[in-house]
Formats: structure tokens, C-alpha cells, sequence
């Protein structure tokens, strides 16, 4: 599983012309899961994302608020091509992608 997580005032995911899902200040990420993932390996995942510590406290102390601390959103957009490698001019998948869903 990959994950490349960056802080954002505002995101949005446009499909077609249309909004399909937004927030405010938060978190915007892009995570690629494997068919070899499992959910110990997403739950692991989830647990770091909401326990990294990415913004600054009340005195403006860098490093020392996590998102959930901060009450702030998070925006989760399915990149598979995290597990990609780049040959030549081509994209060449190196791993099988997940073909299921999982409840969370």
C-alpha cells in the first residue's frame, strides 16, 4: 500500500464536469492498494494518517497538531498508479490492483 499524503486549504475531485466529493482545510490523499494488501495493512495505514502530526498547534508551532486534533477533513482519492513504473514513453503496471472492495 502507498500513500502521499499533503495538507490543503481546500480539494476537490471533478469527474466530467462535475463535483464529486470536496472539503475545506484538511488532508488530500492519494493511495494505491494492492491486491496483496490486507486490512491489517489498511487499517495500519488509516491509524498513521490520523495520527501523523502535520499541523501547527495554537501558538503556531509547526509539527504539533494531527488532523484529527484539528477537527480538519480528509479527501481519499483511489490512485492505482502509485504501483506503476515508468518504461520507455509507456506505463507499464508492475503489480496486480485490487478488483474488490473492502468494508471499512
Amino acid at each position: 500500500m502507498k500513500a502521499l499524503i499533503q495538507r490543503v486549504m481546500n480539494a476537490k475531485v471533478i469527474v466530467n464536469g462535475e463535483v464529486i466529493s470536496n472539503i475545506e482545510q484538511g488532508l488530500c490523499i492519494l493511495i494505491g492498494i494492492s491486491k496483496y494488501d490486507t486490512v491489517k495493512d489498511i487499517e495500519y495505514i488509516v491509524r498513521k494518517i490520523l495520527s501523523i502530526k502535520l499541523f501547527d498547534d495554537e501558538s503556531s508551532k509547526r509539527w504539533k497538531k494531527t488532523v484529527v486534533d484539528k477537527q480538519f477533513e480528509i479527501l481519499c482519492v483511489s490512485q492505482f498508479t502509485l504501483y506503476n513504473t515508468w518504461k520507455m514513453v509507456y506505463l507499464e503496471p508492475t503489480c496486480k490492483f485490487a478488483y474488490r472492495t473492502m468494508d471499512l
